[in-house]
């Protein structure tokens, strides 16, 4: 990342390291102490102090291998923490809910927070099937103190537990759901990502494990694109923090998501070809990602530094995903002072996301058709069952007029996308998921 790439957080905490010589205190105390108003000298310790993914930390954590951990409501401690968990994909299959049909203030179609995500995960049953509980009843929730503990994490460079003392910081759960057998707090979130910070989980775990007799069960609820996606951890030791394992992932929707390689099929054969736009080819290949982005942009317009702030990627993912947004005409940009761009959806993007699950799928698929290089190669899966190779796809992308593909290592990289893209739209039917196409 450059120079000219450093956002607010990277610039405050590279001032804040050379003020308080943090590295080397760190070197000898294999842990450095900051106050919150230390770091409100900088900048708002909430957004100084809360990074949810490991690629949102600080380039200065991230190059010297830091995280930080809040100890209580005022203060801080950093080191080398082992702080994040991948998150482990899964090919299940998407299990069908209903919502009751005397329900008017629900709309499966229309799920535009967390809080409402979970409503319809509870009112739906998906949340009795997956925890196994036939009754649920809502109990705590929202911001509260953690309470007095100690817990040892991993050193990520010595591979050796340090123990750290928290004192009443300030945790927030989303939902918690209590059956006949178990306590399940959930921690629910719209953004898809890589990894999850587990002090959300975890915090919340230690409290509440100390306070009943029951199991207790941390879930993460990640909603997007009409798909509730649920995870169920636990922690083997309650005072270790890198303790945790998942216990089962599972898949739901509350909206028909059957598609065939008919409907894919109709879908390319009735686009209507697209000239190039003059908008750097696009390289994000997760293209559920986009659609993630394009709900993110449907909620509000997002400076460049915003969207990199509230969702999982760094300023080059952003410039990435943006531009292949506004590639496929779902985004656009406009500029306000000092040249800052600020991102928003257009009335086509908004259009398809108002669309039920398995016509905004293939509106998707539409957008990304309407551009030669993906109709062509989705042309030949279809024929022969195989993604051609890059070598193929290449040949494709230099016949097709794209913006500003020059070099042969910038096909390659685009070429990916391609692929990406294409596989994609194929998983979306019911026979590629059935059978793995």
């Amino acid at each position: 990342m450059s120079k000219q790439q450093k956002s607010k957080n990277d610039k405050a905490w590279e001032a804040l390291f050379d003020r308080y010589d943090i590295l080397s205190h760190i070197k000898a105390d294999g842990r450095f102490l900051i106050s919150a108003s230390q770091i409100k000298e900088y900048r708002e310790p909430r957004l100084m102090a809360k990074f949810d993914h490991r690629i949102n930390l600080p380039q200065i954590f991230q190059k010297h291998r830091l995280a930080i951990l809040p100890l209580s409501r005022s203060e801080y401690v950093l080191s080398h923490f082992e702080a994040y968990e991948p998150f482990q994909p899964s090919a299940n299959p998407i299990s069908r809910a209903f919502l009751p049909a005397s329900l008017q203030s629900l709309d499966a179609g229309s799920i535009p927070s967390e809080a409402i995500a979970i409503n319809c995960a509870l009112a739906s049953g998906i949340l009795s099937d997956f925890l196994g509980e036939e009754a649920l009843h809502p109990t705590v929730s929202g911001r509260m103190g953690s309470g007095a503990f100690d817990f040892y994490i991993q050193n990520c460079n010595s591979g050796q537990p340090v123990r750290i003392s928290v004192n009443n910081a300030q945790i927030e759960i989303d939902a918690a759901f209590e059956g006949a057998e178990s306590l399940a707090l959930i921690e629910a979130k719209r953004d898809l990502s890589e990894d999850f910070l587990v002090r959300q989980l975890y915090y919340p775990f230690h409290l509440w494990n100390s306070r009943v007799t029951k199991k207790v069960r941390p879930v993460f609820l990640v909603y997007s694109n009409g798909i509730f996606r649920l995870y169920e951890y636990s922690f083997e030791d309650a005072d270790s923090y890198n303790s945790l394992t998942l216990v089962q992932h599972k898949r739901y929707s509350i909206e028909d998501t059957r598609l065939r390689l008919s409907d894919l099929r109709e879908a390319a054969r009735a686009t209507v070809p697209a000239p190039e736009p003059e908008v750097p080819f696009p390289q994000a290949n997760e293209f559920e990602r986009i659609i993630n982005l394009c709900e993110l942009l449907d909620q509000q317009d997002l400076s460049k530094e915003q969207v990199t702030e509230q969702y999982a990627f760094d300023m080059r993912q952003t410039n990435y995903y943006t531009d292949a947004a506004r590639y496929l005409g779902l985004a656009d940009r406009r500029y306000e002072e000092g040249r800052k761009p600020v991102y928003f959806l257009t009335p086509e993007g908004k259009r398809i996301l108002r669309l039920g699950y398995r016509q905004r799928q293939l509106a998707f698929c539409r957008a990304i058709l309407g551009h030669r290089p993906f109709r062509e190669v989705l042309a030949i899966c279809l024929e022969t069952g195989y993604m051609p190779g890059t070598e193929t796809i290449v040949e494709i992308m230099r016949s097709s007029g794209l913006y500003k593909v020059e070099s042969g290592s910038t096909y390659q990289r685009r070429a990916s996308t391609i692929s990406r893209w294409v596989s994609w739209m194929l998983e979306l039917t019911a026979e590629r998921q059935a059978s793995g196409w």
